[in-house]
């Protein structure tokens, strides 16, 4: 077995998405779902401190049987930059960000287009990109896909995907350098664009924590 990366999901269908990422890594990737979580962010619109500390306790725990903790929900990443415990506790858009914003960098006026369907992700998710495209000349752009949401809530995930993957291959024909998928319940759209190569945070997450 390879080094052990506990995932705190938010969603199970992220699951499949992060074992099929794992493919040809050498790790013992294992998943706990808190659905609970992410359902609180959306009633309340925002990261209360009963949430933040329900979610802490949770990663804590699962840092004391694991080499490396993941966060893979976007809405609560920031909770994960503040932690401090014995193995490396990372939220999964930070790796997506820097990997977005490094090949948009190798352009001279590179633009990130960042796709998210959750609402609730939004100030996060914009935070974290301008925070690592500061000082780089990378500028960043977030946009709201319209009505995927509602389409992940009712189950038809493969109209999810196919609405990501067209506001993807617009944004490519834009001009965007790069474009990311802020969440993870969005990589299997990256298979399905055409115009360009959609990045995704499982597969480069789960990189960062095999390095």
């Amino acid at each position: 077995m390879g080094r052990r990366i506990a995932c705190l999901h938010t969603a199970e269908s992220n699951i499949h998405h992060f074992d099929r990422a794992a493919d040809g890594l050498s790790l013992d990737l294992r998943h706990w779902v808190r659905a609970d979580l992410l359902r609180a962010a959306e009633a309340a619109g925002t990261l209360t401190p009963d949430l933040v500390a329900a979610t802490a306790e949770a990663l804590l725990d699962l840092a004391g049987e694991a080499d490396f903790v993941l966060l893979t929900c976007s809405t609560l990443g920031p909770i994960a930059d503040h932690l401090d415990a014995t193995v490396p506790i990372r939220r999964a858009d930070r790796a997506l960000a820097e990997e977005a914003v490094a090949k948009a960098a190798l352009k001279a006026g590179g633009r990130v287009a960042i796709l998210y369907t959750l609402p609730t992700t939004a100030q996060a998710t914009g935070a974290l990109f301008r925070e690592v495209a500061n000082g780089t000349g990378v500028s960043v752009d977030l946009s709201l896909v319209i009505g995927a949401w509602d389409a992940f809530k009712a189950g038809d995930q493969q109209h999810y995907a196919a609405l990501i993957a067209e506001a993807a291959d617009r944004a490519f024909t834009d001009g965007a350098t790069a474009v990311a998928l802020a969440q993870a319940s969005m990589a299997p759209a990256a298979d399905l664009c055409r115009k360009g190569r959609a990045i995704a945070s499982p597969k480069v997450s789960l990189a960062m924590a095999a390095s």
